[in-house]
This record gives structure tokens, C-alpha cells and sequence, in this order.
């Protein structure tokens, strides 16, 4: 909703002020649909030049983040601390039983009672790797947390592209403004013998393109780069508090203090009171009795 209240704004604060400074929409309306085809197209095959099939499919679906905002909700943090605090539970109580959640996690009774984290396939195999390795007996438990934060680095990278691309099309715009403004100059010179208010109208024509790429620049696909990068890395911190308790377990800390650690871990603007998670966490011990 924010994210249509931004774009409101501003078609209403830059076209507005050009009306109310006694400006024409009517050259502006008549060189945008030819202006768009150069400098829209334009920057659409350069970001199909510069990208692969399977970026170019992340990178439009990440377009929608700017309107729907981050997918994990408060909600879901303290699903998955629940989660997470029955699994370990579990796996303390009964080593063997806890082998049938993490190897089918799909068919797991504990699991299928989050589906929105099992439907996450990164949370899952994140989770399920993790205690499979706790399964082993690892002499270090720094040896798990590095490979962890090396497979979050590799993740957040990975999910970071779509940023990067369409900061990279935003750089490029003002530069194919210019382009779609000089091939209008070129016209215009081609016609210097026309009647100085049709050479005006020309040249206004020519400098909707530059005018073109900076709006579409800063107005657009920059906030659009800035807010995909800012869920994404909100987004991360989700699998960044099963690192934090997974970790804590491999250190054999007591459950409730594993949890308690992914709890303070948690953003902020997510993280829940402590009250509501230990009625929540009873909850959990009371449906497993």
C-alpha cells in the first residue's frame, strides 16, 4: 500500500509543480509514447543483454516486494521459534525419533504444523542440515556455524541479484535519456528552416528524453532497486535466527535458552514479547504430551 502511495506522490508533486508553474502538458503527451519506446525498450534489452533467464524471472518476481513487503511476518518468527524449540526438544529426548523429521520433512507431523515455513524450501533443508550435523557429533561447533554463515553469505548474495540489476538499468537510464534527446536534437537540426514556434516545440519535444530517463532513473527503478534490497535483507534475518538457535544448541545450551537466543535475535519490529512466546512454547509442550 505504501509503495502505491509513493508512486501518487510523486506523478502529483513533479507534474503538479509543473502545471502550477504554468507548464503544458501537451508537448510532454505527445513526444512520451515515442520518448518511452527508445528509452523503455532501450532499457529493457539492455537488462535482457545483461541477465539470464532464471535472473530475469527472480528480478520480476522481487518487483512485487516493493508493494507486498518482506514475507516474513511476526507472526512467523515465533512459529519458527516454536519450531524449532520442539525439534530440539525432541532430538535431546530421542535422538532416533528425530531422524524421520529431518530426512522427510514433507511427511513430518511437527513440520506440517507450520506450513508456511514448509513451504519454504531453504528454511526446511536449513534446518533439517543443521541438526543432521548436531546428529554427528561435531567436535567443534564452529565448524558448523562457519559452513552455515558461508551458505547465508552464498543465499543472501544469490537473492540480492535483483537488486543489483535494477540498480544497474536506474545507472543506465539517464545516459539513454540523453540518447533518445540527442537523436531528437538531430531531427530537430534536420528541420532548422521551420518557423521558430515549431523548432520550440521540436526542441521541447527532444528534452522529454532527458527529462524521461532521470524521472524513470530516481523516481522509479531506484526506489524500486533500494526497497528490493531492503526486504531481502529483512527477509534474511529469518534464516539468520535458525542459525542463531541451531548454533546454540550445537553449544548445548538448555533448550529454553536456545530459544531465548533466537528470540533476542530476532528484528526488533518481529521479535515477540517474552510473555506471548512462553504461552506459545506451553502451548507446543502441551500438544506433544
Amino acid at each position: 500500500m505504501i509503495g502505491l502511495v509513493g508512486i501518487v506522490v510523486i506523478f502529483a508533486m513533479v507534474f503538479g509543480g509543473y502545471l502550477a508553474a504554468g507548464g503544458k502538458l501537451g508537448i510532454i503527451m505527445k513526444s512520451l509514447p515515442f520518448e518511452m519506446m527508445m528509452i523503455g525498450g532501450a532499457a529493457v534489452g539492455a537488462f535482457l543483454l545483461s541477465n539470464d533467464m532464471p535472473s530475469i524471472k527472480h528480478t520480476i518476481k522481487d518487483v512485487a516486494k516493493v508493494f507486498k513487503g518482506p514475507k516474513w511476518k511476526p507472526n512467523d518468527y515465533s512459529d519458527l521459534l516454536c519450531l524449532l524449540y520442539e525439534l530440539i526438544r525432541l532430538a535431546r529426548q530421542n535422538p532416533v525419533a528425530i531422524e524421520e523429521h529431518i530426512e522427510a520433512p514433507d511427511d513430518s507431523s511437527i513440520f506440517a504444523k507450520y506450513p508456511k515455513i514448509l513451504k519454504d524450501k531453504e528454511a526446511v533443508a536449513l534446518i533439517s542440515d543443521t541438526l543432521r550435523s548436531a546428529s554427528m557429533n561435531y567436535d567443534d561447533p564452529h565448524q558448523v556455524e562457519e559452513v552455515l554463515e558461508k551458505r547465508m553469505e552464498a543465499n543472501l548474495h544469490h537473492a540480492l541479484h535483483s537488486s543489483h540489476a535494477l540498480q544497474t538499468v536506474a545507472d543506465g537510464l539517464p545516459a539513454l535519456g540523453i540518447v533518445a534527446a540527442v537523436l531528437g536534437v538531430i531531427k530537430t537540426m534536420a528541420s532548422i528552416d521551420q518557423p521558430p514556434e515549431i523548432l520550440g516545440k521540436m526542441i521541447g519535444g527532444a528534452l522529454v528524453g532527458t527529462f524521461l530517463g532521470v524521472f524513470l532513473a530516481y523516481g522509479f527503478v531506484g526506489p524500486f532497486a533500494a526497497k528490493v534490497k531492503s526486504v531481502t535483507e529483512d527477509e534474511a534475518h529469518f534464516y539468520q535466527l535458525i542459525r542463531e538457535v541451531l548454533v546454540a544448541n550445537l553449544h548445548n545450551h538448555a533448550t529454553n535458552i536456545c530459544i531465548e537466543v533466537g528470540r533476542q535475535n530476532t528484528p526488533s519490529h518481529c521479535r515477540p514479547a517474552f510473555g506471548d512466546l512462553e504461552i506459545a512454547l506451553k502451548a507446543v509442550k502441551q500438544d506433544a504430551a
